[in-house]
């Protein structure tokens, strides 16, 4: 299984988002891993049309995360963001394939994606950021 630039995209936004932990830009997102701005731009727009993001017009404006990264499911926006989970030529509408009349190469792959996607469903964006380090200073 391979992920889409655009499901990493929208992945790495909300990384981004969650590490900052305040109202960002896409120029700042775009720059930071140097992606494409119109690429990006199509990421954000379907994030906040989903919900997972918030976007803020106008002067200080931006745009944020609109739950806290404990309640975002990356297997969620997996879904969202794949346009297609067709692995083999079986799996889509178009399928041409003489052997899937007896193949059972479909069902394998179907369980694989199950527990590729399943997997998924276990982590939240809060299990992708880095641990925050609280130092304490002994000042005696």
């Amino acid at each position: 299984m391979r992920l889409t630039k655009y499901s990493d995209f929208a992945l790495r936004t909300l990384i981004y988002m969650a590490t900052a932990d305040r109202r960002c830009t896409i120029n700042e997102i775009a720059q930071s891993y140097s992606i494409p701005k119109n690429h990006l731009v199509k990421v954000v727009n379907q994030l906040a049309s989903i919900g997972f993001i918030e976007s803020i017009r106008g002067k200080g404006g931006g745009i944020e995360l609109a739950y806290e990264p404990s309640s975002i499911n990356l297997g969620e926006v997996v879904r969202a963001t794949e346009q297609s989970f067709d692995l083999v030529e079986c799996f889509s509408l178009e399928n041409q394939c003489v052997l899937t009349p007896s193949c059972l190469l479909a069902n394998i792959i179907s369980q694989a994606l199950d527990q590729f996607l399943a997997v998924l469903d276990e982590y939240t964006l809060e299990d992708l950021l880095a641990p925050k380090v609280t130092v304490l200073l002994n000042l005696n």
